[in-house]
């Protein structure tokens, strides 16, 4: 795809809706996976909250929060259980997106191949497309992503959370039949390669959540 095309697919425009002012993209089908469609809603003399779109008095609807899952360009009213939710996205849009976008290193096994390819593993800036570079190139769109798996093994002395070591993602390609599948598998190089590797896990872990979420909104 040429850059001017890319470009046209993720320009951008700023929508004035009954709710605030959103920066939406031009194209709706090319959108973040991630993302919430905003709920409807008729103006009457109560307060509605942004994200569920119920109607709350304004004690139980006070609170205005961050909403980028809806594109919002300033913080919007939410009731209190959906604030309380979307304080907790707003870590993943300040630090765990920027970690996928960042990328990580893993051996790269794709379907039922015996051979191991080590590549970076990345988000793409527009978040529609797992990027897998190393010899060869490949793309996965997250859109056609249907489960994914964190890998994990033993625990740490102590006690605590077993350790993540990869990830088995299952996905469909466009005009393909069936379903295909790829591992990731964290290297047993560098101490910060792993870290950085289970930081990337953790992240992609916590990012399928959200695009479940959309799907099923």
């Amino acid at each position: 795809m040429s850059s001017g095309v890319a470009a046209r697919r993720d320009a951008k425009k700023l929508v004035r809706s009954p709710s605030g002012l959103r920066m939406v993209p031009e194209h709706r089908a090319f959108g973040s996976p991630f993302g919430l469609e905003e709920p409807q809603w008729v103006p009457d003399k109560e307060h509605h909250c942004r994200r569920c779109g119920r109607c709350f008095c304004d004690r139980c609807c006070s609170q205005k929060v961050s909403l980028r899952r809806m594109c919002f360009v300033d913080p919007v009213r939410q009731c209190a259980e959906c604030a309380l939710v979307s304080h907790k996205e707003a870590e993943f849009y300040d630090k765990q997106l920027k970690v996928l976008l960042s990328g990580a290193t893993f051996l790269v096994t794709f379907g039922n191949s015996e051979k191991s390819e080590t590549m970076v593993c990345r988000l793409s800036n527009n978040q529609r497309y797992l990027l897998l570079d190393g010899d060869s190139h490949h793309e996965v769109e997250i859109a056609h992503v249907s489960a994914v798996q964190l890998l994990t093994e033993g625990f740490p002395p102590g006690g605590g959370n077993a350790r993540a070591t990869g990830m088995f993602l299952q996905y469909t390609v466009p005009g393909a039949e069936g379903v295909t599948h790829l591992k990731l598998t964290a290297g047993e190089d560098a101490n910060a390669s792993r870290r950085q590797a289970a930081a990337w896990l953790a992240a992609m872990h916590k990012a399928a959540k959200l695009l479940y979420e959309s799907r099923d909104q």
